[in-house]
């Protein structure tokens, strides 16, 4: 029961990391597929 409750908590903190990672580095969603004439608040 601790293995799993060990892997959920990883498994949510490498979700997070990757976010904020990907974010930083302009690899979002948002900047990759909008163009120039697409508003995104």
């Amino acid at each position: 029961m601790k293995s799993m409750f060990v892997g959920f908590a990883t498994a949510i903190a490498i979700t997070i990391a990757a976010s904020f990672v990907l974010a930083q580095i302009g690899f979002s969603a948002e900047d990759r597929y909008s163009g120039d004439n697409v508003r995104v608040n």
